[in-house]
């Protein structure tokens, strides 16, 4: 599947029951990555709700998945140069939300291997954001100690999708475990 918007990790030998789990959502597709699901969700803000629900109702469905990840904005990528312009010019619309704030940028790399560096990207943005902020006159600072904001980077392959999280998100959906 090309067009996804959720990226699924799921726990092994599980995949049946995380496609029954899912299907109602919108189309869910294997990757060419272990354990790794991705789907085209028809209503993200529908399915995590759902899901909260669901899971409050039946705790063992965490045994099924390890994290769903939900992302609001995804792209194509050849070249890591090209993935860091894409990734700038989507992350600089979360720069207003990111003021005053504690934050840090989050990836997880599925693909690429030895021509995408998880820890380079993660700091590479993390720097853009500190110095977009500092040019307009705003504060914000990277922590890893109960931040504002984490911002997820997923990438499957040559595709990447990127969401903002607040704290109250992270804490509200246990699926989401992004550090």
């Amino acid at each position: 599947m090309k067009d996804w918007n959720v990226v699924i990790t799921v726990h092994e030998g599980k995949f049946r029951e995380a496609f029954n789990l899912l299907e109602p959502f919108g189309q869910v597709g294997k990757s060419e990555f272990f354990n790794v699901l991705v789907m085209k969700a028809d209503d993200i803000q529908k399915m995590m709700k759902t899901l909260l629900w669901r899971i409050s109702e039946k705790p063992a469905i965490l045994s099924i998945v390890a994290r769903i990840m939900p992302v609001s904005q995804t792209f194509n990528f050849h070249k890591p140069e090209e993935f860091e312009e894409k990734a700038r010019e989507v992350v600089k619309y979360w720069i207003p939300a990111l003021s005053g704030k504690g934050f840090h940028v989050r990836m997880h790399r599925r693909g690429f291997k030895g021509r995408l560096s998880t820890l380079k990207e993660e700091q590479f943005l993390d720097n853009y954001l500190i110095e977009s902020l500092e040019k307009r006159k705003a504060s914000g600072h990277i922590t890893f100690t109960e931040p504002d904001f984490i911002i997820d980077i997923e990438t499957v392959a040559q595709r990447a999708g990127l969401s903002l999280w607040s704290k109250e998100d992270l804490e509200g959906y246990p699926f989401l475990k992004l550090d």
